[in-house]
């Protein structure tokens, strides 16, 4: 079972970096395209994922992240989900007096 890590190793390291770059945006991959990038990192077993972790990618400190992202926030701090709570509410209460009239 030993003799097979190294080969694990390597599929592993492939494999997240295709997904990695896969995922990031097109305007944070540095030097060539995005296509150029899977197409190495699929055809160079060890180097093209190395090279990828290494030069590919616009990585930022520790701690930093992406700035265009919005932070998550749980629904019910999240204005827009109350909000939208709200107006079910409202339609629910709109539907049930329409009900209760006589036709």
């Amino acid at each position: 079972m030993l003799r097979y890590l190294p080969f694990l190793l390597i599929i592993a390291l492939t494999i997240y970096t295709f997904i990695d770059c896969l995922n990031t945006p097109e305007e944070e991959v540095k030097h060539l395209p995005k296509v150029i990038w899977v197409i190495i990192i699929l055809l160079f077993s060890i180097v093209g994922p190395v090279v990828w972790l290494f030069a590919g990618k616009k990585r930022s400190a520790v701690g930093g992240g992406r700035t265009h992202r919005t932070r998550w926030v749980a629904p019910d701090d999240n204005p827009e989900f109350l909000k939208s709570l709200e107006n079910d509410r409202e339609r629910n209460t709109d539907k049930d007096a329409d009900k209760d009239k006589p036709a």
